[in-house]
């Protein structure tokens, strides 16, 4: 009861932040359909987990990395929202919960770069998360790519636990959004090189897609590169 009344605010204040702070653009490939999805986009700053969501009409379980949990009060918040807890050396947690999260009807949200990449642009190299869940559950990986303005990227020095930690807020200014056709996956989760070719592919996916994001924003001078594979 709790999780979807803290759902249910959150949403419009997001919204509301962003209609007055942002220049929000979404296009998609595809129109948007229903049923439990893995949506993986790129990861230029903190604020993409809650701006992305707003171009899906549906709950989403986030995986977050464990520091962001340690952010008081929000951390607290996201835990009592349902989002999913990503601790080092113990990332087959989270993805069991995000398995069972896609089984039981209902969407994630998985950062295949792991953390957000460097304030000049570009990519980082991708992880396998996304792939192994495809191939765990059927559920279709939705690409999503991501442009923003990193000149307007907020360096904000945050407390994290018992130490402080660079988060890269992203307040104002444009921000554009490009979703891909979904794409479902088949074969063995444990065979490590259709892993590996599968992570690649998205990867590749969500990078062209920003680029998309890119050009529709007119920066053509930092139109990404296409990133470093596993």
């Amino acid at each position: 009861m709790a999780e979807n009344l803290l759902v249910g605010l959150a949403k419009p204040l997001v919204t509301g932040y962003t209609n007055m702070m942002l220049d929000l653009n979404i296009n998609r490939t595809t129109p948007f359909f229903k049923g439990p999805k893995i949506i993986t986009p790129n990861h230029p700053s903190v604020s993409d987990p809650f701006l992305v969501l707003l171009a899906f009409r549906e709950r989403v379980r986030i995986l977050i990395a464990e520091e962001v949990f340690k952010v008081k009060p929000f951390g607290t918040i996201l835990r009592a929202m349902g989002h999913i807890e990503v601790i080092p050396g113990r990332g087959s947690e989270a993805i069991e919960r995000a398995c069972r999260a896609l089984d039981a009807g209902e969407s994630v949200m998985i950062f295949p770069e792991g953390k957000v990449t460097p304030p000049g642009g570009g990519f980082l190299p991708p992880r396998t998360g996304a792939a192994r869940l495809a191939l765990r559950t059927g559920a279709p990986i939705v690409p999503v790519g991501v442009h923003l303005q990193h000149d307007l990227l907020a360096n904000v020095l945050t407390r994290a636990g018992d130490k402080q930690v660079n988060a890269l807020w992203y307040y104002r200014g444009p921000y554009n959004i490009s979703i891909g056709k979904p794409i479902t996956f088949t074969g063995d989760a444990e065979d490590r090189d259709l892993v590996r070719r599968l992570t690649n592919d998205i990867m590749r996916r969500i990078a062209l897609l920003a680029r998309q994001s890119a050009r529709r924003m007119g920066d053509m001078g930092n139109i990404p590169a296409l990133p470093s594979l596993v």
